[in-house]
């Protein structure tokens, strides 16, 4: 954690043309995550108070989780993770269309089947329960 404290106070990007794209959806995923927790407080705990703290602390909030966050994602060994994964993503082959739906459409089928299953298993269970006088059926 002493490492972490003089790396929020400064103003450098480590890396800066190195997996941009990857270091700004990271950004704004802990941005939104955040604007979430600060519309929690606003909402609930800091509902009794005026206007101007219900707003202005969680936006103060918010501000510095903002800047804490763009100051993790150029830590320089968070960044260069952030970096490798850029590189492994462009590594993957996405499947085309048709590959898509042929998985779609297997997946579904697999689902209805195994929810059919399964309803068939639950019945004859709860038959035979009822059967063996364990429980009662109820139609």
């Amino acid at each position: 954690m002493s490492s972490m404290l003089p790396e929020l106070f400064r103003f450098t990007i480590h890396k800066s043309n190195q997996g941009r794209m990857v270091r700004q959806f990271t950004f704004f995923a802990i941005a939104v995550v955040a604007a979430f927790g600060c519309l929690t407080l606003a909402n609930g705990p800091l509902m009794s108070y005026p206007k101007s703290i219900q707003v202005g602390v969680p936006t103060l909030v918010w501000v510095v989780c903002c800047w804490i966050a763009f100051r993790i994602v150029n830590v320089p060994r968070f960044a260069d993770f952030l970096v490798s994964v850029e590189s492994e993503l462009e590594k993957v082959t996405w499947p085309d269309r048709q590959e898509v739906i042929q998985a779609t459409v297997v997946v579904l089928c697999t689902m209805f089947f195994l929810g059919l299953f399964l309803f068939l298993i639950d019945l004859v269970w709860t038959w035979l329960f009822a059967f063996i006088g364990f429980t009662e059926y109820k139609a």
